[in-house]
């Protein structure tokens, strides 16, 4: 399945709606405002949430934390320790195990990758025409709502970049 998301999604209070590739509401993006750091929360069409995002504070390097409703942390998205330029961020899993991230994340043409190798999304902007937006391709079986949360992280850190 293919989303249709807008750049800069933490303007404050700033709310945005996630398409799916027919054009249709998939997520809302709830941006929260009067927060000491920059949170937001992704909820499906029915209003659901799905996962809540929120800048970690006081860290040495920049990291985001993605929780689901219960306010219990599943991943953490943050720059790694040795960066060459193209690769910045991981994701560590609150379960074990981490995510890869690939690519040219300025230009906003790269992928998230398992453990294993495995890619279960691809962003790129080459997709459409739009401006300021891009695509997010989420392999079957993928988290959805996990991993567009992701890619949401990696706008914000390598837009404060």
């Amino acid at each position: 399945m293919r989303y249709l998301v807008r750049e800069k999604l933490f303007a404050i209070g700033d709310d945005y709606w996630i398409e799916d590739d027919r054009g249709e509401k998939a997520f809302l993006v709830d941006g929260k405002v009067l927060r000491l750091r920059d949170t937001f929360e992704l909820k499906d069409a029915n209003g659901r949430v799905v996962a809540v995002v929120k800048e970690k504070a006081f860290t040495v390097r920049d990291a985001m934390r993605i929780e689901n409703a219960d306010g219990d942390t599943v991943a953490t998205v943050r720059e790694k320790l040795f960066t060459p330029f193209r690769d910045k961020y991981l994701v560590e899993l609150a379960g074990g195990g981490e995510l890869k991230i690939h690519g040219d994340l300025i230009d906003k043409d790269y992928r998230i990758e398992n453990g294993h190798g495995d890619e279960l999304a691809r962003i790129s902007r080459k997709w459409f025409r739009i401006r300021d937006t891009y695509g997010v391709e989420i392999a079957d079986g993928a988290d959805t709502g996990l991993l567009l949360a992701v890619a949401a992280c990696v706008d914000h850190l390598t837009e404060e970049d």
